[in-house]
Formats: structure tokens, C-alpha cells, sequence
């Protein structure tokens, strides 16, 4: 409740000038500012939670690419504008249009899809064309569906692999390793403290067709499938057990 209340709070405040950054051609680059540095900063703060980033790599800040991270909470939105090393445009399900403020605000700051609608799937390149040719990167969540509690990594959409190769863009894999434990979906059972986050080499995209879809989608998942496997601190292994226990106990 504290998390749903403090967000919404901070989006009606902030709403008047978010809304009048996007009525510019070049206003997204302010609103991502203060998505990244205020909104996510404020709401990671008020919930408990500090963030550590672990670069693996060095990564261009002039240049664009496809975020790619594993979906296990409500707190990855905002950890992802606080962690991601380049400003992004998330694509993200045409539901969310409907909440009040955030919905206007997300309606024109990111790439909707309609996932029923193969002409919205289809329309998704040429919106992140438009994306890409501003400088920016951008964000998917992989994973085709990702509430259930007992699954580590949800097998991944073809979808977000489409857009690497269509516009020949490195995909960059990020791996969120504690909030599925201490921020999960039925927040009965997570508590504040570190969140984790690794910022993998990009994975490259040049020269790549259609026919080699699967194969990268397979290797992005196994990298990201690996390191919550062999994370030190087993945090996403342990929450799979913690809920385990928790359903059996009731």
C-alpha cells in the first residue's frame, strides 16, 4: 500500500511539468532525467531499498541499445531508470494507458503494444526506429509471463530479439538479482535492504538475420538464467523456497 500511495504521489506532483516536457519535440531527455533521478530515486528510498551497480563491462554512452532484464517485481520500473547507463524508452503493454496520470504520461513517453493486435506487435519497429534515431536505447522485459512465484526466469518472447536484429542493435543484458526476494510480486514475504544490479557486455547484433532469432534469445536467457543460479547470495533461489513454504504452510 506505502509503495502503491508514494508512487502515485509522486506522479500527480510531478505531472504538470512531466506533461508539459513532452509536449516538445526534444522534451523525453528532461523527463527521463527526472523519471531517473527523482520519481525511481524517491520511491527505491521511501520503500528501503539502496541500489548497487556492477558494471562487467564498459558501455558507449553515445550509443543506443536494447535493455534487456529479468521481471520479478513491481520495484524493477524504478530500478531500472536508476541503474540503466544510457537514457532508454521502455515498450511495455498497452494496459497501462488506463491508470490515471501515469497512464497519459506513458501513453507518450513509451512504445505501446497491444499484444493482441499483430499490426500493434508489427508497428512496435518502426516506433523504436524513431526511438533509436533520437540517440536513445530501449528497454523489454523479455519474459513471457513472470507472476508466478515458483519459476527463477519465465522463458523469453522473440519479440524484443526482432528489434536487435531489425535495427542491428546490441542487446545489453541487465540482471536484477535481489528484488524477486525482497520486493516479489505478492508482497507478503519481502523486506528492504541492497538491490543488485549487473550490467552485462552487450551481446552483438551485426550481420545477424531472422534465422538467428532463437539462438540469441537463448543465449540472452541463459546468461541472465545463470547468474541468478550462481548469484553468491542466492537471493531469487531462496524467494522461490521462502514462497514454497509459504503456500504449503497455508
Amino acid at each position: 500500500m506505502w509503495f502503491y500511495f508514494f508512487s502515485s504521489i509522486l506522479v500527480v506532483i510531478l505531472f504538470p511539468l512531466l506533461a508539459l516536457l513532452l509536449i516538445f519535440p526534444n522534451g523525453y531527455r528532461p523527463f527521463f532525467w527526472i523519471a531517473r533521478n527523482v520519481w525511481s530515486r524517491l520511491v527505491l528510498t521511501a520503500m528501503g531499498f539502496r541500489m548497487k551497480k556492477v558494471f562487467k563491462t564498459d558501455l558507449d554512452a553515445k550509443k543506443s541499445y536494447l535493455l534487456v532484464a529479468n521481471h520479478s517485481s513491481y520495484i524493477d520500473i524504478m530500478l531500472m531508470f536508476a541503474a540503466a547507463p544510457n537514457p532508454f524508452v521502455f515498450v511495455g503493454k498497452k494496459e497501462l494507458v488506463k491508470i490515471p496520470f501515469f497512464g497519459y504520461l506513458y501513453k507518450r513517453a513509451a512504445i505501446m503494444v497491444d499484444r493482441s493486435s499483430s499490426k500493434s506487435r508489427y508497428g512496435v519497429y518502426g516506433r523504436a526506429r524513431k526511438v533509436l534515431d533520437k540517440g536513445y536505447s530501449v528497454c523489454i522485459f523479455p519474459e513471457k509471463e513472470y507472476l508466478d512465484e515458483t519459476i527463477l526466469l519465465n522463458p523469453f518472447k522473440s519479440g524484443a530479439f526482432r528489434i536487435a536484429v531489425e535495427h542491428q542493435l546490441p542487446i545489453c543484458p541487465m540482471v536484477f538479482l535481489d528484488c524477486k526476494r525482497k520486493f516479489p510480486w505478492y508482497a507478503t514475504h519481502g523486506y528492504p535492504g541492497l538491490l543488485r544490479v549487473e550490467i552485462h557486455p552487450p551481446l552483438p547484433t551485426a550481420g545477424l538475420t531472422e534465422n538467428d532469432i532463437p539462438e540469441l534469445k537463448q543465449k540472452t536467457y541463459d546468461l541472465i538464467h545463470s547468474e541468478l543460479v550462481n548469484d553468491p547470495q542466492q537471493k531469487a533461489v531462496e524467494a522461490i523456497e521462502v514462497w514454497k513454504k509459504l503456500t504449503q504452510a497455508g
